[in-house]
């Protein structure tokens, strides 16, 4: 069979599970859960990997899922990813009223784009040759940084990121090339995308404790050297070079105790992001200064950790060309872009992009602001099926013919990192000199 035909047999398949996809999706939005605790959501897409017979490994990453399209395959392998977790805004109307976790940044849609890939592809996968791998990863929004602190000290987790720990656990070792995609609030398709990655952090500032009132001259005001930390690091901004697109944005997550005691232990989380390694390094380490000489011209303490955030993304170009082609084709009426520009959010998809070819691509769907009270779901077509058919039809052009376009993509691709060497990465970057007030 040609490759239209498939691409058109895959396309009728996806058509005639339209209700079961856009359902599924629709659950997952109604049910938002954070990363590392999907639990809702890793059962809607167990359920329809078991009704599709495919071959199935769960809780990897603890709420992650893997499912491949053939038991045994030779050729390339090929991962189609959807994330699972949620964000928090209690805001949002449709917001958990317990945990304020909201869908409000449409990866209930990637998990049903990734789901309708399966069951299209599932029609004519002996007629591939090669293998596709579906993954719903947990924990890409990177929030909630004490409790997943926690699970690394408790040894279940080593990163923040669900991608990042499914590199780690090995979970990507049998995949060679990689694709996803975002939903977006705008009426045009994106092949291939750049953004920042960052480092993350926590401060802990410890002051001493005294009667506010009474004798506050007896305490070590915490808060103090915290808003003194927040005022260097706005000082070293004027620092910091255009071109490296750095962002740092701390919040205070405790403030200290009752207002009648002088506050004795201030919390903070903060990003450091930026377009390079190296920049972001560079930045990094003038928070720290910033926060040390803050803790110092009060007489407190401070205890900085710093933790691998996630890599700066790299879409591949010729597997984004692959992709457009399809987009065009599926989708003649809707504008197709081609940005050079880099976005100041952040995935873990980076850290795929560095040790494989890999893409994520972002079609709308979506209304408003992301991560805001006002995200909506505006158009099931684009916001599900519309990723759905094409990552099929890209799957297609990849694994046609012996898999040649997508071996050819495979040998192309230049890196010095490797999945085997993944946590070597991250232990470079954080192995930096630290300054000393």
């Amino acid at each position: 069979m040609t490759k239209e035909e498939l691409k058109q047999i895959v396309c009728d398949e996806i058509e005639a599970h339209r209700t079961e996809i856009c359902e599924t999706g629709k659950a997952i939005y109604r049910h938002p859960e954070l990363g590392y605790k999907e639990f809702f959501a890793a059962e809607q897409v167990r359920r329809t990997f078991n009704e599709l017979n495919l071959t199935m490994e769960d809780h990897l990453a603890l709420t992650g899922l893997k499912a491949k399209l053939k038991d045994n395959s030779a050729g390339p392998n090929l991962a189609i990813i959807g994330e699972l977790d949620a964000v928090v805004c209690p805001e949002h109307p449709d917001a958990d009223p317990v945990t304020g976790a909201a869908h409000c940044c449409g990866h209930f849609g990637q998990i049903a784009a990734m789901l309708g890939a399966a069951y299209g592809l599932n029609a004519i996968k002996d007629k591939l040759d090669g293998n596709v791998t579906f993954m719903a990863v947990p924990a890409e929004e990177c929030v909630e940084i004490e409790f997943r602190q926690s699970l690394i000290k408790e040894g279940k987790i080593k990163y923040l990121g669900g991608k990042q720990e499914m590199l780690h656990r090995g979970d990507f070792n049998d995949v060679d090339i990689a694709m996803m995609v975002h939903g977006s609030n705008k009426d045009t398709i994106q092949a291939v995308s750049q953004s920042v990655g960052f480092i993350a952090k926590t401060a802990k500032f410890i002051g001493k404790e005294a009667h506010a009132g009474g004798s506050p001259w007896d305490g070590v005001n915490a808060l103090n050297a915290a808003s003194l930390g927040l005022m260097g690091i706005n000082a070293i901004r004027e620092t910091l070079k255009d071109k490296d697109c750095i962002r740092i944005h701390p919040i205070i997550t405790k403030g200290g105790t009752l207002v009648n005691i002088v506050p004795n232990d201030v919390r903070m989380e903060m990003y450091v992001r930026g377009a390079t390694i190296e920049a972001i390094k560079d930045a990094n380490m003038k928070v720290n200064r910033a926060l040390k000489g803050a803790a110092y011209a009060v007489g407190a303490e401070v205890l900085i950790e710093d933790m691998p955030g996630y890599l700066p993304t790299h879409g591949n170009q010729d597997l984004g060309t692959i992709f457009a082609q399809n987009a065009e084709a599926l989708y003649p009426d809707v504008r197709q872009v081609i940005s050079t520009e880099t976005g100041g959010g952040s995935s873990d998809i980076g850290d795929v992009m560095s040790v494989m070819p890999c893409i994520e691509g972002s079609i709308g769907g979506f209304s408003n602001k992301f991560h805001t009270k006002d995200f909506r779901l505006e158009d099931e077509e684009m916001a599900f099926i519309a990723p759905a058919k094409i990552m099929a039809c890209t799957a297609i052009d990849l694994l046609y013919d012996n898999g040649q376009c997508a071996n050819q993509i495979i040998q192309n691709f230049r890196s010095s990192y490797t999945k085997e060497n993944y946590d070597d990465i991250w232990t470079q970057i954080m192995d930096c000199p630290k300054e000393e007030i």
